[in-house]
């Protein structure tokens, strides 16, 4: 943030709780008993929730040990660890010394992690288990000065500090809203990470930007499955659930998220579009394996559909809401009121699916780099699929169309706001290009690469990624990102690349929804053996290819459309480096292992 906007023009923005200091304090002090964190105890297998003033306490002694230890204002914290009580505990103790907070994600490259502790200089260092302790320790770090295990007893554990920290107590920092709270690194799908430098105003003031926007009662209760190492989960759940004083039960894993959704009975949950594509095909699959269930099924469905529009809903579908839909909400433990989706678009099927039953979704949009969140759909201010929502108060886009010409109709997304980063760690050149020149109502602006129009509602389109342009032999310009995407709509398709700089056209790779092909009659004939059969079955291919073509011809000019496709089995995973933390595709990777298959296209007759 430029000095020239002085914490004087900004404070009247950044209302108090403007640190997150005070924003836990202050929720603490009046939701005193009330349970924050719930975690999922794996001897009796049964949740157990801890309380706000128990996290208190716990922080109060760990803050004492730190101060103990040396930790001073702008010295950097980090942890090694998924979601938990402990991360918090971290987190928190860490701001009330004016220190500066860095999370990782546990599934990460040794030399991911090895990079931004050198990069942020990271003194003390939290980690989940001996062999993170041991894999870091060997590294030989020379400004890493300790490393602890937040689980377990004995030397160099959370526990052991917190028992010295009990016998050290040291009143709390309360930071202005301009100093540094987190480095969120990002994911790195070019390069090195990013550290994104983000303040206590930022993100104390998009959490309850978030908040603001939804119709929401004073009891909710939430299932947490994204990663707080990430701006979204961080922000929307985290931060915004302690701001509310609402309980926050942590997901065990991907694979237990459904009986985890009847243990918790959330009210309110924030997710990305894969955990309703996989359920969705889940429900479809059910459904399939019975033809009565599915003959009631699909009129039930049927009746949804011409209900859509109706304030009073008819008697037929009262009738199906009871004997079909209501079990698919008792899915999600039968309380689900809204869900807020991110970090990708979900398919218009699917998030219509979901009002249709009872369990609306609310698509929004934003970046590390925004806090995250700079505009969303919601209760309060419309749902409008297809689009990302409306932005948020204090916060400006502006569609920048000098990359693109005049008669364009989008360009790149350029984001003001109170969310907007200080900067980038350690990386000058990189912050220039990104921040604006110039300033709205005092706020600095970023560029977010991403390409995008607002329509007259106010309602934000994106359309692609600026970043991941390239031309084909003919001079004209592709967006990979945007046909990546709109093939990712179809219902066949659980993952896609496009390829073809410096080519005649454009091929893509992709990877079948087989799951949802054997529910389809269409297709279900050719996924009745392996998904290495399946593509090997010309009949399947030709018409999963067809199918696509189609599709993109419906959005897409000639020379974007691909002619030629290649299938694959594996999908894109975090596990085998394909897709990020943040679930965008590493196209690096996926060129490593696909891209001699890929160019061999062109050379076919």
């Amino acid at each position: 943030m430029a000095e020239a906007n002085s914490s004087t023009n900004l404070d009247v923005y950044y209302t108090k709780p403007n640190n997150l200091v005070d924003l836990f304090e202050e929720s603490a002090a009046k939701f005193t008993e009330k349970p924050l964190l719930g975690v999922k105890n794996k001897t009796t297998d049964q949740y157990e929730w801890v309380t706000f003033s128990a996290i208190a306490e716990r922080v109060n002694n760990l803050r004492g040990a730190l101060n103990k230890l040396g930790l001073g204002k702008g010295e950097r914290v980090g942890v090694i660890v998924g979601n938990s009580v402990e991360w918090f505990i971290c987190e928190q103790a860490t701001h009330g010394l004016g220190g500066i907070f860095v999370p990782m994600y546990e599934k990460e490259l040794q030399k991911v992690w090895q990079y931004i502790i050198q990069d942020a200089e990271i003194k003390f260092l939290f980690v989940s288990t001996q062999k993170i302790y041991d894999t870091i320790k060997s590294l030989n770090i020379p400004t890493l000065k300790d490393i602890f295990i937040l689980f377990g007893d004995g030397e160099k554990t959370l526990t052991q500090l917190e028992e010295v920290g009990k016998s050290n107590p040291v009143p709390s920092y309360k930071p202005h809203w301009s100093e540094t709270a987190i480095i969120i690194y990002t994911s790195g799908t070019t390069g090195d990470p990013k550290g994104v430098l983000l303040s206590h105003g930022n993100l104390t003031h998009n959490s309850k930007q978030c908040y603001d926007t939804f119709n929401v009662g004073v009891h909710e209760i939430g299932l947490g499955i994204l990663p707080w190492a990430h701006s979204f989960g961080l922000t929307a759940d985290l931060h915004l659930f302690i701001h509310a004083g609402w309980q926050l039960g942590l997901a065990e894993s991907a694979d237990k998220l459904l009986v985890n959704f009847t243990e918790i009975k959330p009210t309110h949950m924030n997710a990305v579009p894969r955990v309703f594509n996989i359920i969705y095909d889940k429900i479809q699959q059910g459904v399939s394996a019975d033809p009565e269930k599915k003959k009631v099924f699909d009129a039930a469905v049927a009746e949804a559909v011409k209900n859509r529009d109706l304030k009073e809903k008819t008697e037929e579908f009262k009738f199906y809401d009871a004997v079909a839909f209501s079990a698919i909400r008792n899915i999600f433990g039968g309380r689900l009121k809204q869900v807020v989706s991110g970090g990708a678009a979900m398919k218009p099927e699917i998030a219509l699916f979901f009002a249709d039953v009872g369990v609306p979704t609310y698509n929004g949009y934003g970046l590390s780099e925004t806090s995250p969140v700079i505009t969303n759909n919601s209760p309060k201010r419309g749902n409008k699929y297809g689009t990302v929502g409306k932005v948020f108060t204090d916060t400006k886009v502006i569609i920048d169309k000098s990359r693109v010409g005049e008669d364009s109709p989008d360009g790149e997304i350029v984001v003001y706001g109170a969310q907007v980063m200080k900067g980038y760690h350690n990386k000058p050149k990189a912050t220039a290009e990104a921040m604006m020149p110039d300033t709205w109502n005092g706020f600095p602006g970023v560029r977010t690469g991403d390409r995008g129009w607002l329509d007259e509602e106010g309602f934000l389109h994106i359309t692609g990624r600026f970043k991941d342009e390239y031309k084909l032999e003919n001079g004209k310009y592709v967006h990979p990102e945007s046909i990546e995407n709109d093939m990712k709509l179809l219902r066949y398709v659980s993952n896609a690349i496009v390829y073809g700089e410096g080519r005649l056209y454009n091929v893509a790779l992709v990877v079948p929804d087989f799951a949802a092909m054997k529910t389809d009659p269409k297709t279900s004939a050719w996924v009745q053996g392996t998904p290495e059969e399946t593509v090997a079955n010309k009949e399947c291919t030709d018409f999963l290819a067809k199918e696509i073509t189609e599709h993109l011809r419906k959005t897409f000019g000639g020379y974007e459309v691909p002619q030629k496709f290649l299938f694959a089995t594996e999908d894109f995973s975090v596990d085998n480096g394909m897709l990020t933390q943040t679930m965008k595709i590493v196209r690096r990777n996926i060129m490593k292992k696909y891209g001699e298959k890929l160019t061999a296209l062109y050379n076919e007759a």
